[in-house]
């Protein structure tokens, strides 16, 4: 998949997830590398980012398996942002899917 609409999209991605539940890194990691193809390296950094911005917060969580796990958590600041960047993200598909289908449509001249 080319890199620069993962890059448009892995925030998004990762900002619905939270929204669903409180992840650990790695945890995040595979369940978005489940369906996108990316490595660790791509996911920390987004979310060293997105707790400056103060759009997710993070707690230690004991872990029977080794050392606490630091989980992340989406604010309420968080929330807002995710719910306009789904509606942009819904804007910005519907225009691109119609001028690929308007494409197909046109004879090429």
């Amino acid at each position: 998949m080319n890199i620069q609409f993962k890059k448009g999209a892995l925030e998004l991605c990762v900002l619905v997830l939270l929204d669903k539940k409180d992840y650990y890194g790695y945890e995040l990691v595979r369940k978005v590398s489940d369906q996108i193809e990316i490595s660790e390296g791509t996911i920390y950094p987004l979310l060293r980012r997105l707790s400056k911005e103060m759009y997710v917060t993070t707690y230690l969580q004991e872990s029977s398996e080794g050392p606490s796990r630091k989980y992340y958590k989406l604010t309420d600041e968080g929330r807002t942002n995710l719910k306009e960047m789904l509606e942009e993200w819904k804007e910005f598909t519907q225009a691109v899917n119609y001028l690929i289908d308007d494409q197909e449509g046109d004879d090429h001249e």
